[in-house]
């Protein structure tokens, strides 16, 4: 059981000193799958995890009329929230007037010829918004493996399946937006 879920429970059984200790917690995993997340992006990446927490806490809590009805409920939303904030930064990064006909080089990397690594975050959340279009279960599978950090075990059980569905629907999902990003058939 994780500290979360421990500390959930002492809230639900009346221990209202909890509640500070689970805003720490929830803190410190959110963080965690932040760096997580920010460790698989492209070298040059300026956000930073503290920062992509804190931004993604302040659109969660922006939203006063939600009611979180489990943990599960809970980071998946994160995730969506880090998710979006990693899209726009990359959007934001690739525009023209913010110099992306420029790439950044050390002295060190100037003669080699080397390209960028091909993941295009905003390729996968285009992709990924057409995925849920078609089928809404197979992209929170995504957003939970790919943007929270969740194993397939996991995710399985938040959304809910048994390993077997969750590890097909994931092969599936993974190929469909392969397909899809490197515009295949």
């Amino acid at each position: 059981m994780s500290d979360v879920t421990r500390i959930l429970n002492e809230i639900e059984a009346g221990n209202q000193g909890a509640v500070d200790r689970l805003i720490l917690a929830v803190y410190q995993e959110l963080r965690y799958l932040a760096k997580k997340k920010l460790q698989a992006e492209a070298p040059g990446q300026t956000l930073q995890p503290t920062a992509l927490v804190h931004e993604a806490y302040l659109r969660l809590l922006s939203d006063q009329d939600q009611i979180w009805r489990s943990r599960t409920h809970f980071f998946s939303a994160a995730a969506e929230a880090m998710r979006r904030i990693l899209v726009d930064n990359a959007r934001r990064k690739k525009s023209l007037k913010r110099g992306d006909q420029y790439r950044r080089v050390t002295l060190e990397d100037a003669d080699l010829a080397i390209e960028e690594p091909s993941e295009d975050i905003v390729a996968l959340d285009e992709a990924l918004s057409e995925l849920a279009a078609s089928d809404k279960l197979k992209a929170d599978l995504v957003k939970l493996r790919y943007f929270a950090g969740f194993t397939i075990e996991q995710a399985a059980d938040a959304l809910g399946l048994s390993l077997t569905t969750a590890k097909r629907n994931w092969k599936y999902a993974r190929a469909w937006l392969y397909n899809r990003m490197t515009g295949g058939s």
